[in-house]
């Protein structure tokens, strides 16, 4: 493309001279979902947008083109033969933005097809108890997942045969399509952009390069992880093909909850029940927590959601031996079930306390009235 009018590429594009290919890249894929001519067809102002900033974007995004540009502008740009993008190849050159935008992208090429091909990363989610997560434990796993075949070591082939060109894409991987006035090219649905057919394919695999197979993982899990937590194991996922090393395969923890414990962090919650006599006299206590029992002092007058602090008795941090602490919150409890003695010494103890109440009401009394005399 020839251009016949000087464009500021950074005003195309809306940025400054100091943005970074991120940046550059960000703001292109916006535009081009905005102006592209197959979501306005017939709108010529939004067509000349979309090349302006396609060319805009071919230029800033390529750092050699980028510095000529800031030190020369277009026409140092032009004395080096550049003339601006080729839109026929336009998909090509960008088919990761337009791949967003369309739900299509260039397909690989024929290289990364034909050669070695890394396995797909798995997922195995894993639940434990409340204990063994804030612990450690170790596990056996066993898991299913599709291993290289070692007949035709991943390529597909029966040993001692050979694929051939795919005559759809000749060997390509990829066929050209048209949509509006762009020459697109997509994965070849024949050879599914491997660029060549398995006709004679391996009797254990039926060509695909891949067997099931389960496999025994041992884990070991640490002390102090909680829901979410993930383990990646490396070379454990899905096997390679034609010589690509495995994937990985990510463990995800799953933190079942505990009847008497909550658990913030390195903090461990817990609500501890005291009959009346306990709060009102105080007590010694022997509280459960997750390292065992420890003793606790009530004092006398103790109230509901009062709460106390067990230093170092919570869970053991991810990175390193230092423990949360545990905090007791206590609820006085009402007895629903009374014996008759019970209710007898209850209600002399109410009798009691409004007197005691009584006396101290009339003395503020009397004090409240020798106050008004004095003045």
């Amino acid at each position: 493309m020839i251009r016949t009018m000087e464009i500021d590429y950074y005003e195309v594009l809306g940025i400054s001279g100091t943005a970074s290919s991120d940046e550059i890249k960000k703001v292109y894929r916006k535009l081009a979902m905005k102006f592209h001519p197959d979501r306005n067809p017939g709108d010529k102002e939004a067509e000349e947008k979309f090349k302006q900033a396609t060319e805009a974007y071919e230029v800033l995004s390529d750092s050699k083109k980028r510095q000529i540009y800031d030190t020369y502008g277009f026409e140092g740009l032009k004395s080096r033969g550049y003339q601006g993008p080729d839109f026929e190849d336009v998909f090509s050159s960008f088919g990761d933005i337009f791949g967003d935008i369309f739900g299509f992208g260039r397909g690989e090429t024929q290289r990364s097809k034909q050669g070695p091909m890394r396995g797909s990363d798995l997922r195995y989610d894993l639940s434990i108890t409340f204990m063994e997560a804030v612990h450690g434990i170790s596990k056996d796993i066993e898991i299913e997942r599709p291993d290289t075949c070692w007949t035709c070591e991943g390529t597909g082939l029966r040993p001692g045969y050979k694929a051939e060109t795919c005559s759809a894409c000749h060997g390509r991987g990829q066929v050209v399509r048209a949509q509006g006035f762009f020459r697109m090219s997509t994965t070849c649905p024949e050879c599914r952009g491997e660029g060549e057919i398995i006709k004679d394919p391996c009797a254990d695999c039926n060509g695909v390069g891949l067997v099931k197979s389960k496999k025994k993982v041992a884990l070991k899990i640490p002390a102090g992880v909680d829901t979410g937590a993930k383990m990646r194991l490396h070379g454990t996922g899905e096997g390679g093909r034609k010589g690509g090393p495995a994937g990985d395969l990510y463990v995800i923890i799953h933190v079942a909850p505990h009847e008497f414990f909550l658990r913030e962090g390195d903090l461990i919650y817990c609500q501890y029940p005291l009959n009346f006599d306990q709060a009102a006299l105080g007590c010694s206590l022997e509280v459960p927590t997750i390292h065992g029992e420890k003793n606790i002092k009530i004092p006398k007058g103790t109230q509901t959601g009062q709460r106390f602090t067990l230093k170092n008795e919570g869970v053991q941090h991810l990175r390193g031996n230092v423990r949360g602490d545990m905090i007791v919150e206590v609820t006085v409890v009402t007895p629903k079930k009374l014996t008759k003695k019970q209710k007898e010494l209850l209600r002399e103890f109410g009798e009691l306390e409004r007197q005691k109440v009584k006396g101290n009401e009339e003395g503020l009394l009397k004090k409240l009235l020798h106050l008004g005399r004095k003045e």
